[in-house]
């Protein structure tokens, strides 16, 4: 195929039909999980109408083609077995590819949190060309320097790439970001597999996931989804099954944290010292309620 012949004279896109075997997965896609029944109803629909709407894909060479959006339509296309789909073919980068992709599905509001999460990280470390834990170290030290509590200097340039990020989603800044989505990549990973799937909110996965005890919360969480439970009958009963601590053995442990700080000089590692000034806050806030 010509790509020269895929773009009108006013410099638009047109669409055309390619092979099927032509296209290659995407390799930046923030979703991960595809709902069974919307992907059932989504094919019987191409096997009776066919594409509707075309895929964007980005030439690769030798007229071999790479998926950037549309992997539902993708995926249904395979299942009924047609052997050409229609497509707008663009040229993008890496980052521009997966920036396409994330804001896609960002504005159909098609992502669960984790997948957003996870996205966003995606397209962080594109934009900055470093690892995850980078991305995430480089955050908490922004966030650190803005409370004045480090002295270390972070590059104009890293600063203005994750400004830019940021901007372009439109939807989080660098520290809501941080501090109310990367929380939910340490969550346990039965309650991230409910989340990926739609089965359970993010507030609810909260609540479930201060129960340490792993049957526990398993039970838990399998009930709040089958019985639909809300955040406030998860709490209740939550508590029903845990029996309050004794007073003494609450003041030994709070007397044994300062001891703990102090040896393990905790202060020096800004991200965990970052979560201590988030407790230390909902403790004040607790004491003065």
């Amino acid at each position: 195929m010509d790509n020269s012949n895929n773009q009108n004279s006013d410099n638009s896109p047109v669409c055309e039909n390619i092979r099927l075997d032509q296209i290659s997965p995407p390799r930046f896609q923030p979703r991960t999980y595809f709902d069974e029944q919307a992907m059932a109803e989504l094919t019987a629909s191409v096997q009776q109408y066919g594409i509707l709407q075309p895929i964007l894909v980005r030439p690769l060479g030798d007229e071999q083609y790479e998926l950037v959006a549309g992997e539902r339509r993708y995926k249904a296309a395979k299942a009924v077995g047609l052997t050409q789909v229609p497509v707008v073919v663009r040229k993008m980068s890496d980052i521009e590819a997966m920036q396409y992709a994330l804001l896609e599905n960002l504005q159909r509001e098609n992502l669960n949190p984790v997948e957003e999460t996870e996205g966003i990280l995606q397209l962080l470390e594109l934009n900055l060309k470093t690892d995850r834990s980078s991305i995430i170290s480089l955050l908490n030290r922004m966030a650190n320097q803005e409370r004045n509590l480090t002295d270390n200097v972070i590059r104009k340039e890293d600063r203005e790439a994750i400004s830019s990020v940021f901007q372009s989603l439109g939807k989080l800044s660098p520290e809501s970001f941080r501090t109310n989505r990367l929380p939910l990549l340490n969550l346990p990973g039965d309650i991230l597999e409910a989340i990926r799937r739609g089965q359970i909110e993010y507030t609810k996965a909260k609540a479930l996931s201060k129960v340490k005890e792993a049957e526990l919360r398993t039970e838990i969480l399998n009930q709040a989804i089958t019985q639909s439970w809300s955040l406030r009958q998860i709490r209740e009963y939550i508590k029903s099954r845990h029996l309050p601590a004794k007073p003494q053995e609450v003041q030994a442990r709070m007397e044994a944290i300062p001891k703990k700080m102090k040896k393990l000089k905790i202060w020096e590692d800004p991200e965990k010292w970052n979560k201590v000034e988030i407790l230390l806050k909902e403790l004040e806030i607790l004491l003065v309620e």
